[in-house]
């Protein structure tokens, strides 16, 4: 408890800690919606390319605008929503877990079971010995093998911790433990097959119903990312990190499920752009490396600190996993650096530009709200500026002023009295929130306080909004007033 609290007030009282935490929340986000342009393009790239192995008409260029079309139609059905989407995609995941397990299972007996030794550890340090620097340099290849992990997170605000877990422990995983198994079997006997070792192991007379499943899991795999953008942003807005954009939540019931209409369009051409760039899964694949460590990295940094602040967990447990955790992601990051310039760069200057976006915007909303903070007017100057006011210049009817500030009066008040020689009857200062619930019942959505004394008619309106109320409709502010 003592070390949670003198590490709060160190970071507190900090202003370089305070600045430091501030950009690399900034960085991983910015990573993270990166990662929301490249994991679609990687994936639909990839399994259509595997149309190579079936004819030779398919060229590059063909590949590609196949991949664009899909990718379209993808960011077309957002709007309808994961639950909508959610329950086509369901089958047609346990069907390509079923496939690539079952897959990895035949080509595992087939070829070479002896495969199985490979989960001593032995070998992947005769690995390095053999291979030294190549064998580094190989790691930027290897994490793609784990990517989607570092979005795990997003999830929670689209299903229940416990699912997530059930799935990723008793289907996930072990599926794709079995498919990379099999294909290690496979490679054992086919080394020279490893450019397209996935289309290569699978067997013949399965070889178009594992593509269109594999199309289908590849847009599965885009629609994860691209949800879990969707959620960030949603976050990022609500911290005031992020320019403000229409968020449309899509469920009742969850809260984090969420369509950002302009964001959808922009990651839909920021990937075209990129397919179009890019054209080869390799290329991509070295920025998608980067963007994937990089987010691994700086969540498992600010694990630390849960850890330390929240968990409260055993100083010894907390350095264990630093070291281990750390020192293994940190491998992985600087092999992904190394192919800087051979694509690598991509997420970088995508967060370089999301990084200086939300700076500023932040920088000016906290300007703002401090201002209005620090120079807000006190009930004795309202009644003052109020009471200065003649009868004559009281103009029946009803005047609404907008601010951030829950308590007190804004100074734009001092301002507007400054530059408009009348006052309506009565003044509303308004105040909205929004609150983790679907709705809020009308009966209970304004919250009104008088400003004293009674006599000049100024009041405080807190107006609160459930993620799915419409902001749109008429507010009876003058009924409920009355």
């Amino acid at each position: 408890m003592q070390r949670a609290l003198k590490v709060k007030s160190k970071l507190e009282n900090s202003k370089f800690a305070k600045l430091f935490l501030l950009f690399a929340t900034m960085l991983g986000t910015s990573m993270v919606i990166g990662d929301g342009v490249l994991t679609p393009c990687i994936s639909v790239l990839s399994a259509v390319g595997g149309i190579k192995e079936a004819t030779s008409a398919m060229t590059e260029d063909r590949i590609v605008w196949a991949s664009i079309a899909i990718l379209v139609c993808l960011f077309m059905v957002q709007r309808f929503g994961t639950d909508k989407v959610g329950y086509s995609f369901a089958p047609i995941i346990c069907v390509w877990f079923s496939l690539i397990a079952g897959i990895g299972v035949h080509n595992f007996i087939k070829y070479d079971p002896s495969v199985i030794k490979a989960i001593n550890p032995k070998y992947i340090l005769d690995y390095f010995r053999r291979n030294k620097d190549q064998a580094w340099i190989s790691l930027g290849g290897v994490v793609l093998a784990i990517t989607g992990t570092e979005a795990l997170f997003a999830d929670v605000g689209h299903f229940s911790v416990r699912s997530i877990q059930i799935s990723m422990c008793s289907v996930t995983y072990p599926a794709l433990i079995l498919a990379y198994t099999g294909q290690a079997s496979f490679l054992r006997k086919n080394n020279h097959l490893v450019s397209d070792t996935f289309y290569k192991s699978i067997p013949d007379p399965l070889y178009w119903p594992m593509f269109i499943v594999a199309v289908l899991a590849s847009i599965i795999a885009s629609q994860a990312m691209i949800s879990g953008t969707f959620s960030i942003i949603q976050q990022s807005l609500s911290l005031g990190c992020f320019p403000r954009v229409k968020i449309v939540h899509t469920s009742t019931k969850y809260q984090g499920q969420v369509y950002v209409p302009e964001i959808n369009y922009l990651l839909m051409l920021a990937c075209i752009f990129v397919t179009l760039g890019f054209r080869t899964t390799t290329k991509i694949g070295n920025a998608y490396g980067i963007a994937v460590v990089f987010v691994m990295t700086l969540t498992s940094a600010f694990l630390v600190l849960i850890m330390i602040m929240i968990w409260k967990t055993h100083i010894l447990l907390i350095i264990a996993y630093a070291l281990i955790i750390g020192t293994i992601e940190l491998v992985y990051l600087s092999s992904v650096l190394y192919k800087f310039d051979q694509g690598g760069y991509l997420p970088l200057a995508f967060a370089l530009i999301l990084m200086t976006i939300m700076y500023v915007w932040n920088d000016v909303y906290r300007r703002k709200y401090y201002f209005e903070l620090d120079h807000k007017i006190s009930p004795e100057k309202v009644k003052e500026i109020v009471e200065d006011m003649s009868t004559s210049q009281r103009l029946p009817g009803l005047a609404i002023f907008y601010s951030e500030l829950v308590h007190g009066i804004p100074p734009i008040f001092k301002h507007y009295v400054a530059n408009v020689p009348a006052l309506h009857s009565v003044l509303v200062f308004v105040s909205f929130k929004s609150l983790p619930i679907s709705k809020v019942p009308m009966d209970e959505r304004f919250l009104f306080r008088r400003v004293q004394p009674k006599d000049i008619h100024v009041y405080r309106c807190i107006v609160r909004y459930g993620y799915k109320d419409a902001r749109n409709e008429q507010e009876p502010f003058r009924e409920l007033l009355v």
